[in-house]
């Protein structure tokens, strides 16, 4: 997973981030309005936690905003305004949860992840694509029932193309997805090949059909042609 986390809190913002990564997800972070806009109109996230305290601005606004754009992230509001008017306010302007601080960063986890599942698998716990079968929980990938060990990276590029699939995606937009702000120290997108070249070995030696193919100049298509 790849999340924002907007959150003005240095130590409770580490300490999510911290949390997330330990998983192998993907945390980014914002401090203020402006640094959460900026980056939320530059990248892609599956999910944002959003704290609605921000120093220079409303986050019920930056909400907004983020519906305006008309974007697919989940958007999980973490926040010390407990009312019930409150918590109204911001799942009727679009927010796909609400929990209030303080909270156990396990059930924070589950929240996110469930909101993920809803928005990109409708709920499933588990995604088949042909002899894939992923297991969504437990992070575990089988061809024809034998599992298939796949590092972090290519467990989460084999997720993008799923969630994608039929539509052709630039290597851009998979080196920041899988890397986010880091891509921008990269000089190549030859990380991206070595990647999908494992995990397309992997899979293949372990019986599915060819579902990864090139696309020449401009990225790649997860399906069956």
């Amino acid at each position: 997973m790849k999340i924002l986390v907007i959150e003005d809190e240095k130590p409770l913002q580490e300490s999510i981030s911290s949390y997330f990564q330990e998983d192998g997800s993907r945390c980014e972070v914002a401090s203020t309005f402006r640094e959460a806009s900026e980056k939320i109109g530059l990248y892609q996230y599956d999910c944002i936690l959003l704290d609605l305290g921000l120093p220079d601005g409303d986050g019920l606004k930056l909400l907004q905003e983020i519906k305006s754009l008309k974007r697919k992230e989940g958007v999980l509001i973490i926040s010390a305004r407990h009312s019930l008017d409150d918590k109204l306010e911001g799942l009727d302007m679009g927010a796909d949860d609400y929990l209030v601080k303080p909270f156990h960063l396990s059930e924070l986890r589950a929240r996110v992840a469930a909101i993920v599942r809803r928005k990109k698998f409708d709920g499933q716990q588990q995604i088949i694509f042909q002899e894939i079968q992923i297991e969504l929980s437990s992070m575990r990938v089988l061809v024809h029932g034998m599992p298939v060990v796949l590092t972090k990276k290519e467990y989460d590029l084999l997720i993008y193309f799923i969630s994608n699939q039929g539509k052709v995606v630039t290597k851009n937009a998979i080196a920041e997805h899988l890397w986010g702000d880091d891509m921008d120290l990269a000089d190549d997108y030859d990380f991206i090949y070595s990647h999908i070249k494992n995990l397309r070995r992997k899979l293949t030696a372990a019986g599915a059909i060819e579902c990864i193919h090139s696309i020449y100049g401009i990225g790649y298509k997860f399906g069956i042609l």
